[in-house]
């Protein structure tokens, strides 16, 4: 301020100066008036090329100003940088934001007062068939028109949150996703929604799994309980008390059976993977089923007309060896084939198969001319306790956890399951091996 008055006051003494110079006193005073004037003149032009160039809104573009009105440009030049710095880290914390909750594995939506969707996040789309740029501003209740949903928004009650069903959600395959509504700022709120569908599955398994083995365990004690008081309180001839002897013993094994197969997955589950460091002639595994299962099928049918016929093709195992846990593997392909055994009548055909894959691992396959199993009960041979038919089940002596024993085998040296059947012309259950888990001998 004190440069710009120094300034003025040279105008008017220049303009003082040559007044003087050219009418005495009085043309002196009338030199420094007109010289005033001139530089109040200049002096709006120059604040007036910076009102232009404020109101044109591109404060980037130089403007060539000096004194007061020059560093007035640099300043708001300036400011107006620092505010674009801040609004473009507002603007990347902002993207940041965004982009953790989009890589969120539930999904997220943002929704305004009204209860309009700002923003969501690919998750949400996927859980209640959003389309991020067309629904943007669009009333989330006429998007998600489940009455449920709907009622959990009229309530304002958020402590809980509410299940629906997916958007993606089939009869055979059902989704269901969990929803909770969060309420922040001024009437605006987050809702949070996340799939649940695994998690009712395993709640669903668990109840299963426990009516299961307590009707398992309750029912062959129920036999036992009642042999136990008709002994007691009868006296019964020894032809009668040996044979009730003798159902009690098969109840009981029946019991260990469970139990023991329980205890087996419970191991599994538990202990560490098998390591590569143990090696197995896959011919002694395979000799070794062999033996179990031709045992059982006379067993089977020694009072029947015909017994089965029993093809092992496994020449191809010769000269190869297993890594992992020889007894885990060996309880798992046994298993397959004790249950083909079971299932096939008298007279069946039975054909247990060691084949090289074409990937350099192999297929261990049973084939049988059984009853067969209905499409609908294929994907859920493996749970625990599932039956296609109970009272065949019992019959055999099954327990219903041989094929979950033989997944959990499977899954822990990295091989899989395959099952192929067709109703009154049999099935066909495949292992298909890694080759890491195989060298030739």
């Amino acid at each position: 301020m004190v440069l710009r008055f120094l300034i003025f006051l040279f105008w008017q003494l220049l303009g003082g100066a040559i007044g003087w110079w050219q009418g005495s006193a009085w043309g002196a005073a009338l030199g420094a008036a007109v010289a005033a004037w001139v530089w109040f003149v200049l002096d709006m032009w120059r604040g007036g090329r910076m009102l232009r160039w404020l109101r044109q809104g591109d404060v980037q573009r130089g403007l060539e100003l000096y004194g007061l009105w020059g560093e007035a440009v640099e300043r708001v030049r300036r400011l107006v940088r620092q505010q674009q710095d801040l609004v473009r880290e507002s603007d990347k914390r902002l993207q940041d934001i965004l982009g953790a909750l989009q890589a969120s594995p539930n999904g997220v939506v943002l929704l305004d007062e009204e209860g309009r969707i700002e923003w969501c996040n690919d998750t949400a789309a996927e859980h209640f068939g959003f389309d991020p740029q067309r629904d943007a501003l669009q009333s989330i209740r006429n998007l998600v028109r489940d009455p449920e949903f709907n009622a959990y928004l009229a309530e304002h009650d958020y402590a809980r949150d509410v299940v629906l069903e997916g958007r993606s959600s089939t009869p055979s395959r059902p989704v269901r996703v969990s929803v909770h509504v969060h309420t922040y700022g001024e009437g605006r709120a987050l809702l949070l929604s996340r799939d649940v569908t695994a998690l009712e599955q395993a709640e669903a398994m668990r109840r299963d799994f426990v009516a299961n083995v307590s009707h398992e365990i309750r029912t062959p004690l129920t036999v036992l309980t009642g042999f136990v008081e008709t002994l007691q309180t009868l006296d019964l001839e020894a032809p009668d008390r040996a044979r009730y002897l003798a159902m009690m013993a098969q109840q009981a094994a029946r019991m260990q059976s469970v139990v023991q197969d329980l205890l087996t997955l419970s191991r599994l589950e538990g202990s560490p993977l098998p390591g590569m460091a143990e090696w197995t002639p896959v011919s002694s595994l395979l000799q070794r089923c062999e033996e179990e299962s031709r045992a059982l099928s006379a067993l089977l049918t020694q009072n029947q007309a015909q017994g089965h016929v029993l093809e092992f093709d496994t020449g191809a195992a010769q000269w190869q060896d297993i890594a992992g846990s020889p007894a885990e593997l060996q309880s798992a392909l046994s298993n397959l084939i004790s249950n083909a055994v079971r299932y096939t009548p008298g007279g069946g055909r039975i054909v247990v198969r060691w084949e090289r894959a074409a990937d350099g691992g192999a297929v261990f396959s049973v084939q049988d001319t059984g009853p067969g199993i209905a499409p609908e009960h294929i994907p859920r041979l493996t749970e625990r306790f599932y039956r296609v038919d109970r009272s065949r089940s019992r019959e055999t002596g099954g327990t219903g956890l041989g094929l979950a024993i033989v997944k959990h085998v499977l899954q822990r040296h990295g091989a899989s399951l395959d099952i192929r059947s067709t109703l009154g012309k049999g099935s066909t259950f495949s292992v298909h091996l890694p080759p890491a888990r195989l060298r030739s001998s």
